[in-house]
């Protein structure tokens, strides 16, 4: 069933939307793997990492983008911030390995990046973290283009050539209209569109639209790759405005699916359980009661509403523990993926 109050961008039928549960994510990289063996594996992309897996605290992918700027200037949108492109250093080089000499011809040396040591490079923050022991502390990010109800990076091009799909709002690139102007990738705060210098065009994450469309294996609906082959099942996907579904219910019933960084003003439609944190520890053992992770970091990345997410787990985890009923807990500990993944939309809208 459909709902009306749902924020859904002028000329968008429904909303397609991803939800990512932090505390299950291990940073073991498949959703990355998936992703760029799927669509990123090919001359000019080689640095482009659709979906990628930051550690926090940490940098980033692309080095730093959360100070690059981009998105809208108030909450009025009225005027975008202006941005900036990251620098090829951002990204870092693709690092070469000796894999034939060492492991095939039994060269004697180590198997380490060849040319000197690296300065940069994707997930370079890779379980740094922050913190002293015994407190020191990390989690891990994944991300994808947030496919925004009021994207900047459509604003942004002046050919029109970034837009919104009509039937799901999947943002996407028309490959003929692009002339790499590359106003997107500085309008976009996220960093989430990348310029193709062999193709002299921008790309982006397509939210895999093929696989929702029904074109996946055995010609059936499919999430996104980055979700289908998360070993955790951190991601759960379907409609916003689908009021029996998923998405809907952690994102607007029970408010404890959270979008990143609301202050960009872009209205994201991937959105994150918040990480719960163990408490601290005195150098002699004993816990204390102050979260691991601060919820001031917490509150930078999520906004405001994140104690009061936190806070709606914790009571309907301990409902459970006191042998009550949850939907919210049910949701979050659903490996049927049939429940995760609602993208079949026959039946769910008055107008398919």
């Amino acid at each position: 069933m459909a709902h009306d109050n749902v924020e859904i961008a002028e000329g968008v039928d429904h909303q397609v939307a991803m939800v990512m549960d932090l505390n299950k994510c291990i940073g073991c990289q498949t959703c990355t793997v998936a992703c760029k063996t799927l669509w990123t594996d090919r001359e000019g992309a080689d640095y482009m990492y659709w979906n990628n897996v930051e550690t926090r605290p940490g940098k980033g992918y692309p080095r730093d983008w959360e100070e690059k700027g981009g998105g809208w200037a108030s909450a009025e949108r009225t005027e975008r911030s202006t941005g900036e492109i990251p620098d090829s250093e951002d990204y870092g080089d693709a690092w070469e390995f000796d894999h034939e000499g060492i492991l095939k011809e039994g060269a004697d040396k180590k198997l380490a990046p060849e040319g000197g040591k690296p300065e940069w490079g994707p997930n370079w923050d890779e379980d740094q973290g922050a913190g002293e022991h015994p407190n020191s502390y990390h989690f891990y990010l994944p991300r994808i283009c947030n496919h925004c109800t009021h994207p900047t990076c459509v604003e942004a091009c002046p050919r029109q050539a970034v837009y919104k799909r009509e039937e799901d709002g999947v943002v996407l690139v028309d490959q003929d209209r692009c002339r790499g102007y590359r106003y997107c990738v500085e309008g976009c705060p996220y960093k989430k569109i990348y310029y193709n210098a062999v193709s002299k065009n921008s790309e982006k994450c397509v939210f895999c639209y093929p696989r929702i469309e029904g074109e996946g294996p055995d010609d059936e609906i499919h999430p996104p790759a980055c979700a289908d082959q998360c070993v955790t099942q951190l991601r759960l996907v379907g409609y916003l405005d689908d009021t029996d579904g998923p998405i809907y219910k952690l994102v607007e019933q029970y408010e404890v699916a959270l979008p990143l960084h609301p202050e960009y003003q872009t209205t994201p439609n991937v959105y994150y359980i918040p990480p719960f944190a163990p408490p601290q520890h005195t150098e002699d053992g004993e816990t204390v009661d102050v979260d691991r992770i601060p919820e001031s970091y917490l509150r930078e990345l999520f906004g405001d509403r994140v104690e009061d997410a936190l806070d709606t787990i914790e009571r309907e985890r301990q409902k459970v523990e006191r042998g009550g009923h949850s939907e919210l807990m049910d949701i979050l500990q659903d490996t049927n993926p049939a429940e995760q993944y609602r993208l079949d939309r026959t039946g769910v809208f008055d107008d398919d």
